[in-house]
């Protein structure tokens, strides 16, 4: 164990354009805006970084990461995971690569032997995935305030007490893909379908041009 005082990383992870896997990142990205913290916390989206991330998890005494798991709870749902019990979560039901890469990111960092002395998993049961361009479903949206608030009180027990932003400003976490602009700019479904084109699909095998790009 490292001397006080502990590293402390707050990570999100997933995909902020496939629906609800963006929620890891949607809630760091909202405490950032919302909280100041002291300088040995540490905020990072790590995206679907996976084994990249290896180096900051050595570096890490206490670990709270935010995503979307498929626990086979009713969407929406937030569940709570600690400490040993988190990789065999990350792994059970995966839905996207990242997890996979993290569980081997959480692997490695314990054969090195830089294992977090404490980690917490704030994961929520996904409602939407297959909506390539899409943000976060209102069930999903809804467990930001609970998550934030279940990692704070889970730091606090470390005498982790982030001050409040009143001013809370663009957070340049996300950058471009805040979840302002993300909601705000991005062309509606009726302009961009983001989850299969219904006039295309049903055209198929109906005497239509062969859409595949394979030779007749």
């Amino acid at each position: 164990m490292r001397d006080e005082p502990k590293a402390v990383l707050v990570l999100g992870i997933g995909n902020l354009l496939w629906a609800d896997e963006g929620f890891g990142v949607r809630v760091v990205e909202e405490l950032d805006r919302r909280f100041r913290f002291p300088s040995r916390v540490r905020l990072l989206d790590g995206g679907t970084q996976g084994i990249y991330l290896v180096q900051d998890i050595r570096e890490t005494d206490i670990l709270v990461v935010f995503d979307a798991i498929d626990y086979g709870l009713v969407p929406g749902t937030l569940k709570l995971i600690h400490d040993d019990d988190v990789p065999a979560f990350l792994g059970a039901k995966k839905m996207s690569l990242h997890q996979t890469g993290f569980q081997e990111v959480l692997a490695m960092a314990a054969m090195l032997g830089d294992y977090p002395a404490h980690i917490l998993l704030v994961g929520v049961q996904p409602a939407q995935l297959e909506d390539f361009g899409g943000s976060l479903t209102d069930s999903v949206k809804a467990q930001i305030e609970p998550a934030i608030a279940a990692a704070l009180d889970y730091l606090a027990k470390f005498d982790i007490c982030p001050t409040a932003r009143e001013d809370r400003p663009q957070t340049d976490l996300t950058g471009e893909l805040s979840l302002g602009r993300y909601e705000g700019e991005r062309p509606s479904e009726a302009a961009a379908c983001r989850t299969g084109d219904e006039r295309i699909l049903a055209g198929l095998g109906k005497g239509d041009p062969d859409l595949s790009g394979a030779p007749n």
